[in-house]
């Protein structure tokens, strides 16, 4: 019976049955299994709803729609050219950048891919760069900005890990700053090699841009700066930078009307739904499997094959670059309470796992064969997958270097927050 109900569920998963009512159903059925009320897992779903961070998703989610139905997306990219495009290599690093900065705003490396895309492929392709290079890198820059605040995976991970929002902010902040370096050095290396040429400096059009972006400018350092500052929370923090944006993109730029915001607020909302019902019926299913003693015996099993915490890492990364290719809100509420205790019975810092499942997030995203990021990108420029497999491959490469990097160099996320002094 157990058997047929679990090809069951199998079948109705690839027939396209929401996640959330698939991971409903199993919770149920197994609480029903043991003798166990289904208001187990009701109490969860109440205990998410009293959550007091949970308000920080709504508000940093509204926010980054709301910048990404404005013109913002356009301001930034020609701020980064008139400031970085005369150097070798200047515009992609500058690329870069403007796409991590915006995804971490925006919480979502899709949005990024729609909305930069169009803006930063015709630029590159202007100076020089080849079509594959550019190609690979905004299907890899679409997701950057996972690693930084105020980054939405970050902030679920932080809920579901029971970790602090801020230090696991700061413990992110480090190797994502490595990858941006890794990739720029790769962006300088590639410009040399194809010739680039770079655009001449304009002190005119860099005091244009950067007047036009005046008021988005300060976003970054009033949100990120007031966390450390101690001035608020990472909660109060969402709320700030909604006021704000909607505030400068309403009636400083007016790119977004009164009209338009109810279609953003639905748009944005329809996410934040979409990850709050999920994350429902994932933590009563959890609830279950961390009564069923499940993570002790996966750690059972595990121990007796893999004594060595850097093993028990190795075949971790294999699993996670696996499991975050397409849903990464899913994988987090799912896998993340089930690794977590096996994790620490490794004796491996929480702080130091949710750091190494985010950098695993993102390189998952731009994984052949199914990176979420590669089908996006094969929409937005219609090209086919292979082409997009073939580009990704090089920084796929560097990423993945990086992460055995932070993997066996637990201080590269630890220290920040040692330094900051972050409970």
């Amino acid at each position: 019976m157990t058997a047929l109900l679990l090809l069951g569920f199998a079948a109705l998963a690839a027939a396209g049955t929401p996640v959330f009512a698939l991971m409903g159903a199993l919770a149920l059925w197994l609480f029903h299994g043991a003798g166990i009320r289904s208001a187990a897992v009701i109490i969860e779903l109440a205990r998410l709803a009293s959550m007091p961070s949970l308000i920080a998703i709504p508000l940093f989610t509204f926010a980054g729609y709301v910048l990404a139905a404005s013109g913002a997306p356009k301001r930034l990219v020609d701020l980064a050219e008139s400031l970085f495009g005369w150097l070798p290599g200047g515009v992609a690093v500058a690329g870069l950048g403007a796409c991590a900065m915006f995804t971490a705003f925006t919480g979502a490396s899709g949005v990024t891919i729609i909305a930069l895309g169009g803006l930063i492929f015709p630029l590159l392709r202007r100076q020089g760069y080849s079509e594959p290079f550019t190609l690979g890198l905004i299907s890899t820059t679409g997701s950057l900005g996972l690693m930084f605040p105020p980054s939405l995976p970050i902030i679920l991970y932080a809920l579901v890990g029971k970790i602090s929002i801020d230090k696991l902010f700061a413990a992110a902040a480090l190797p994502g700053t490595l990858l941006l370096v890794a990739l720029s050095g790769y962006a300088v290396l590639v410009a040399a090699r194809q010739k680039v040429r770079p655009t001449p400096f304009s002190w005119n059009a860099a005091r244009a841009a950067a007047r036009a972006a005046a008021w988005e400018l300060p976003l970054p350092f009033i949100v990120v700066g007031g966390i450390y500052g101690g001035l608020f929370t990472a909660s109060e923090a969402a709320a700030v930078m909604a006021f704000y944006v909607l505030g400068v993109e309403m009636f400083v730029y007016r790119d977004v009307t009164a009209s338009q915001l109810p279609e953003v607020a639905r748009q944005s909302m329809i996410l934040v739904g979409s990850i709050m019902i999920v994350l429902g019926c994932a933590l009563g299913l959890t609830n279950y499997l961390i009564d069923a003693e499940i993570p002790a015996r996966i750690f059972q099993f595990l121990h007796a094959r893999v004594q060595s915490p850097w093993g028990f890492l190795a075949l971790l990364n294999v699993f996670l670059l696996v499991v975050n290719m397409v849903e990464i809100f899913s994988a987090i509420v799912i896998v993340v309470p089930i690794i977590a205790p096996v994790a620490s019975q490794y004796g491996i810092d929480p702080v130091h796992l949710g750091a190494l499942f985010l950098l695993n997030l993102e390189i998952g995203y731009m994984t052949p064969p199914l990176g979420l990021n590669l089908f996006l990108a094969s929409r937005r420029f219609d090209k086919p997958l292979p082409a997009l497999y073939r580009a990704v491959l090089p920084f796929w490469a560097l990423l993945l270097a990086a992460l055995m990097l932070v993997t066996y160099v637990p201080a590269l996320s630890l220290w920040l927050p040692k330094l900051l002094k972050i409970p």
